[in-house]
């Protein structure tokens, strides 16, 4: 059985390394698209786990199922598509963090039918995130995978990465965000994602609003604050780890995949029998994790080896 599976966009970050002599931006294209991201950083940390989703039939195309195998992704599921490879550009300021604007492809075009359904129903978790509910037939194809795996008993992950720039407008994109809930089992939100999904600011009321609604873990990033947690009736923050930033394209995706890895790989049902203690230390092994993808450069090549992550403790 697989650990995890991903479903989502998959796609080239051309990303801000710097600027030449003339002043002039400087880019790399580094792979990307956050669940393919996610089960990069969960193979790297250990996982079993596959990828579904949709590349050109380009050379960008061909290199990131090429990324996705030498990480020991599954890639059976990925499709090859009739536009070009969805790209991202990634703008870094000077304090690291990011900007995007996207020019749309064939992470678009993933149809319900391509869906590979039993490898859904062979995985302990179904990852997803928000992009992937943009216009197009992939809003399909995700929820499609998500009901999937909820009504089989299989855990459900969310991750409502929001960006302003794929979505006609802020109620369009809370309308849509909001729509998965109800399947449900985990999700992970940043500060400013909080609102949008549950109308409050205040981690603690809003992940009361979520649990209402059926999630079971909700995880609200607070960058270099760390992680606030409600499991169950509780509520705790687990402190961030110190670090010199780089570059903070692809540090969720690694954090989450590093819950999603160890999670994966307890005894019996993921969430079954989970104590805070336990979960509290999944949770610093994350943070650690996300800071050294922050300390390099890019998302995908800057994700650690469970040996690096380990050895940070």
């Amino acid at each position: 059985m697989t650990d995890i599976t991903t479903i989502g966009e998959i796609l080239i970050d051309l990303t801000q390394t710097g600027v030449s002599a003339a002043g002039v931006p400087q880019f790399a294209a580094n792979p990307g698209g956050a669940p393919a991201n996610v089960a990069v950083a969960a193979s790297r940390l250990g996982a079993k786990t596959a990828f579904i989703g949709k590349a050109g039939e380009d050379g960008f195309g061909i290199y990131l199922r090429q990324v996705l195998e030498e990480n020991n992704v599954d890639c059976s599921g990925l499709r090859a598509g009739r536009q070009a490879t969805t790209m991202a550009i990634v703008s870094v300021d000077a304090k690291g963090e990011r900007g995007f604007r996207f020019i749309r492809g064939a992470d678009q075009e993933l149809t319900p039918q391509e869906v590979d359904e039993q490898a859904v129903l062979n995985s302990k978790i179904l990852h997803f995130g928000s992009v992937s509910l943009t216009p197009g037939i992939a809003r399909n194809a995700t929820i499609f995978a998500a009901r999937t795996a909820h009504k089989s008993g299989r855990l459900v992950s969310y991750d409502p990465n929001y960006r302003p720039a794929l979505w006609a407008s802020e109620g369009d994109a809370v309308e849509w965000m909001r729509i998965p809930l109800p399947l449900v089992d985990i999700i992970k939100l940043s500060e400013e994602e909080l609102p949008l999904l549950t109308g409050v600011s205040d981690p603690a009321a809003g992940s009361e609003i979520l649990a209402e609604q059926g999630v079971r873990l909700a995880l609200v990033t607070m960058g270099g604050s760390g992680v606030f947690c409600r499991w169950r009736e509780e509520t705790f923050t687990v402190p961030g780890v110190s670090v010199q930033v780089a570059d903070t394209n692809g540090a969720g995706d690694t954090f989450f995949g590093a819950v999603l890895s160890r999670l994966s790989r307890r005894d019996g049902p993921p969430l079954e029998g989970l104590e805070r203690v336990e979960l509290e230390e999944i949770l610093a092994f994350a943070n650690r994790a996300a800071a050294l993808t922050c300390s390099r450069s890019g998302a995908i090549p800057a994700m650690p080896a469970l040996e690096e992550v380990e050895n940070r403790a």
